[in-house]
């Protein structure tokens, strides 16, 4: 089952299950169509053995129940758990895209980018021998970030911050405590770092990530 709004990009998906000799694929444009082709297969005896969806899908005239592919991909595990799933996307944060494998326990996730042909029928190879698949491109951005180290400094004041606490009131919490250092420019100092090595300009983005991950 191919659920992609864009005709290029469905032409495109089509003409690589070809390649690779796999057919009776189906193809729609809508999650909610989507969703009941897989619940009708289901009902016949026949499902269908993979998913590939696209994340985001541009709203028209047609009133949809399922506005992208991540309730999409919920909605369809709900029906049949031990469907396989490929996001096609051009989704590039990591945080987004690991989030995928570790909420909706997707099979593989393909960049719409260079070579992404070529990538998507190494990620249906992949995931038809039980294996899951990553992007080569994004498969380094994890392996630069998960080089960050998260102390126990850096646990503490992020989870200050997806609580609500002011930055500039984190060095209060620090002292109340007794951890060390306390001082503002330290705490400053470490957010920086932080989001330098993980490629975050926001305090809500590493939070967002951290989250993600199960750091908080």
């Amino acid at each position: 089952m191919i659920a992609e709004d864009h005709e290029s990009a469905n032409i495109s998906v089509q003409k690589t299950l070809e390649a690779l000799g796999i057919g009776g694929a189906k193809y729609v444009y809508y999650c909610d169509d989507a969703l009941a082709w897989i619940r009708n297969a289901l009902r016949e005896g026949e499902p269908y053995d993979l998913l590939i969806t696209d994340l985001y899908f541009e709203k028209d005239h047609y009133e949809q129940q399922l506005s992208d592919g991540k309730e999409l991909i919920e909605a369809v595990k709900r029906l049949q758990p031990d469907i396989k799933v490929i996001v096609f996307s051009a989704e590039s944060r990591y945080a987004v895209v690991n989030g995928l494998f570790r909420t909706l326990s997707v099979d593989g996730y393909v960049r719409k980018a260079r070579r992404d042909a070529q990538h998507l029928r190494e990620a249906i190879q992949a995931v038809f021998g039980n294996r899951t698949y990553l992007s080569p491109d994004l498969k380094a951005a994890a392996g630069d970030r998960n080089s960050h180290e998260f102390s126990h400094f850096d646990v503490t004041i992020i989870s200050l911050l997806s609580q609500g606490v002011l930055q500039k009131d984190i060095p209060i919490y620090l002292r109340q405590n007794h951890i060390k250092p306390s001082g503002l420019s330290s705490v400053e100092k470490r957010l920086n770092l932080m989001k330098e090595v993980l490629g975050f300009s926001k305090n809500e983005q590493l939070i967002a990530y951290c989250k993600d991950i199960g750091i908080i």
